[in-house]
């Protein structure tokens, strides 16, 4: 096999570390682009990574289905170059570009869609997961996947909001429905009409009250929320963005909303 002018298989290039370890790190190039493929513990494992990339940008056959699982480049690595392949434009992310949306590749069995005009922001910020939550770090600050879709952070899937087609990994908002917008707010039917029952959390779960519409079962959560903190009871509640009720419109649905006599009666320990 012809080596490079640095004595090293192609593809490869070294680096070493501070106390002269080397770190073998592999490349490839397309269409004018540097393409990293990541660092690897021996040359040959670093110039297989380069092999499989030349692959996944020439062969046609190979797509993220097919890609093998045991293969010396990372999965991640190989979506863009396929991607790069078939539509003609590379993402450093591991997305692969569909007629009307996108595919998001957090390993082989873990495949997010979305819209395409989620594009720009899952292009420039990686997706990662802990504890079955998914996040991008964004400007210091770790933002819900979840909550760019409206989705709050206490929402739970089935309750709160639903996914239209089933598929809890179809992330376009065509397929999302927000049921309850609110903290500690439940949409209900009494007779045949929809109101919104408010229930707030005290050693237990309590009702606040029913109501006709999902603002005022939010303004009564904070309501509830204020009177518990006033009576001693020492937990922290987060209370309810109304974005759409002005403060004086506001303050006099506060003022009127009856509140259930157990939470008025409720006393710290």
């Amino acid at each position: 096999m012809t080596k490079t002018k640095s004595g090293l298989k192609p593809g490869v290039y070294i680096i070493r570390k501070k106390d002269g370890t080397p770190i073998y790190r592999s490349s490839v190039t397309k269409k004018g682009k540097h393409i990293s493929l990541g660092s690897f513990a021996t040359e040959d494992a670093a110039h297989e990574a380069y092999r499989e990339a030349l692959r996944c940008l020439e062969d046609t056959s190979l797509l993220p289905d097919t890609f093998p699982a045991d293969s010396p480049l990372p999965f991640t690595k190989a979506i863009p170059l396929m991607n790069l392949r078939d539509n003609g434009i590379y993402f450093g992310a591991p997305i692969y570009l569909e007629k009307r949306d996108f595919l998001y590749y957090l390993d082989h069995d873990d495949i997010y869609r979305f819209d395409i005009d989620d594009l720009f922001y899952y292009a420039s910020h990686r997706i990662m997961r802990r504890g079955g939550r998914l996040f991008v770090a964004d400007y210091g600050s770790q933002v819900g996947v979840m909550s760019r879709l409206g989705i709050r952070s206490f929402a739970v899937a089935g309750r709160d909001y639903l996914f239209r087609n089933g598929d809890d990994h179809d992330l376009r908002r065509e397929n999302i429905e927000i049921i309850n917008r609110f903290r500690g707010v439940l949409r209900t039917e009494e007779r045949g009409f929809q109101r919104y029952r408010t229930v707030i959390h005290v050693r237990g779960n309590f009702i606040v009250g029913t109501y006709d519409t999902e603002e005022e079962a939010a303004i009564a959560y904070n309501k509830a929320a204020d009177i518990l903190t006033r009576n001693g009871i020492g937990k922290k509640y987060e209370q309810n963005y109304v974005e759409n009720v002005g403060p004086a419109k506001y303050a006099e649905i506060y003022s009127n909303l009856p509140i259930s006599e157990k939470i008025l009666q409720l006393r710290g320990r």
